[in-house]
């Protein structure tokens, strides 16, 4: 049994792109560890995307590679979620130059892994072998990522007035975005369907429980539920993604012959 080829991308975009974006912090990081340590979770993320673009080129055929998946489709094409593909920064200041924002950053981590430690664990048992194995493997890197962004939530959160202030006004800032997590799209509905996915709804209250718990520990005040609903998995993106994309794929769409 092969998972839906949308379903098996969903997974990879996301990794794709929020690796994208956690590799803008390598040079930058506020300090060494972390500058380390963010570049280690971007090779995780990108890791885990090749895996899952290779099933997915051998089942989709026609000369697609992992490459050809990551670098030449369009926004349109893309399924991740809205939440990864957003800046480092206030979205009020997104358009404007300024220094990337390491709330921003660690809020983002924290509530995308918070997902992925409970996805991936289902996903061990999905009927579709190759994806329960990259699962499995995916799972002991999401722990990690959940527990140093879980600490720096915390850290920042209990810590100085300024340091709580930031922490708050990302997690007001995306808290919203996590509303995509339960709105089933037509790939994880088929997937749901044949066995190789997983129902992401009967997955909500335990990633509640993961979030509300650590708020509590951080001292932070969880935003009121509502506001749009983002549609990224669907093909409907911010404008973000457009940029992500054009940094990300300007060398290989340059050069579509090469070879390195």
């Amino acid at each position: 049994m092969n998972a839906p080829i949308d379903y098996l991308l969903h997974l990879a975009d996301n990794a794709l792109i929020l690796g994208q974006r956690n590799a803008e912090w390598c040079g930058h990081g506020p300090i060494l560890e972390e500058d380390i340590a963010l570049s280690n979770n971007s090779l995780d993320l990108i890791g885990q995307a090749r895996m899952l673009y290779q099933h997915a080129a051998e089942l989709h055929g026609g000369g697609a590679t992992e490459d050809t998946l990551a670098y030449f489709r369009d926004v349109p094409d893309f399924k991740n979620y809205t939440l990864c593909e957003l800046p480092h920064l206030p979205l009020m200041a997104a358009t404007s130059a300024g220094d990337r924002d390491f709330a921003t950053t660690i809020v983002r981590n924290f509530l995308y892994s918070s997902l992925m430690v409970l996805v991936w664990d289902q996903l061990q048992n999905s009927k579709d072998a190759q994806l329960a194995a990259i699962a499995a493997k995916s799972l002991k890197e999401v722990r990690y990522h959940l527990r140093h962004s879980r600490d720096w939530l915390v850290r920042m959160g209990d810590g100085t007035a300024e340091s709580h202030t930031k922490a708050q006004a990302a997690l007001d800032q995306f808290m919203s975005y996590t509303q995509e997590f339960w709105t089933t799209s037509p790939a994880e509905a088929a997937a749901l369907a044949n066995g190789t996915g997983i129902d992401m709804a009967a997955l909500q209250n335990d990633w509640n429980q993961i979030v509300d718990e650590a708020l509590k520990e951080a001292t932070l005040q969880r935003p009121a539920a509502g506001g749009f609903v983002p549609t990224g998995k669907q093909g409907i993106h911010s404008e973000h993604l457009g940029f992500v994309l054009a940094e990300m794929q300007s060398l290989a769409r340059a050069h579509p012959e090469a070879t390195w």
